[in-house]
């Protein structure tokens, strides 16, 4: 009979995605594993009003610090090893790792292995304006796989932060926001992207990849689904 670990996820950012990612693991638990088998999972959901002031008041150790404490509270509690449940605050995600004892899966590698898998060398990259324009996520990407990444311009940049943080933290999904992602995704192609990243786990309520003829690479689908995976012994 096989054994699963138990998942310690860091959420609440936001609770909408969170969500998700509950849901996607026991799915893939319960389709891997048969009967009625689910997930073990502890969640430390930060408040995510806290984390936004932070980061716009551009203070990452503090944000690092509850991230920190979040974690540590989670291996105390019995979690076996750890995920993030963002794509933005994998900016802290070393100091994170470096204050715990159990892994961390992180949410860049295990998309990258997807598009490595696919034979993509290019990648459009979506997400919030400091995954988009900061270098922890691009860098990553380059420098442990080789994979180059290109960001909307500016204007573009400003209206997928509107989406993510006035629309789809908060629930709100609407067809007009997805043609403009649309339209985003197909000017990226046209600059040379083989495929897209949607790189903030809100974009999975938006965009599918029914959506589009360019290969999406859903980074809170990937993810989860590797939680779930790493958690089958």
């Amino acid at each position: 009979m096989a054994k699963i670990k138990t998942i310690g996820l860091i959420g609440g950012m936001s609770w909408e995605s969170s969500a998700e990612y509950y849901r996607i693991i026991n799915e893939r638990i319960t389709r891997r594993l048969g009967e009625a088998h689910s997930a073990k999972i502890i969640m430390f959901s930060i408040d995510f009003f806290e984390l936004c002031q932070l980061s716009k008041q551009n203070k990452w150790d503090e944000a690092a610090t509850m991230m920190i404490d979040a974690a540590k509270k989670l291996e105390i509690c019995g979690a076996n090893f750890l995920a993030i449940c963002a794509n933005t605050m994998h900016k802290v995600s070393d100091e994170v790792e470096k204050n715990i004892s159990i892994p961390l899966i992180h949410i860049t590698d295990k998309t990258a292995e997807k598009i490595m898998t696919a034979g993509i060398k290019k990648v459009g990259l979506l997400g919030t304006k400091i995954t988009m324009e900061e270098a922890f996520y691009r860098h990553r990407l380059k420098e442990k796989y080789n994979i180059d990444t290109i960001t909307p311009n500016e204007a573009d940049r400003d209206v997928i932060q509107g989406v993510i943080f006035e629309e789809l933290c908060m629930g709100v999904v609407k067809d007009t926001s997805r043609e403009k992602f649309k339209t985003i995704i197909q000017s990226l192609s046209k600059q040379g992207a083989q495929a897209v990243i949607l790189g903030c786990t809100e974009l999975t309520l938006l965009i599918k990849q029914a959506d589009t003829n360019i290969p999406l690479f859903d980074t809170t689908k990937i993810h989860a689904e590797a939680i779930a995976d790493y958690a089958i012994i």
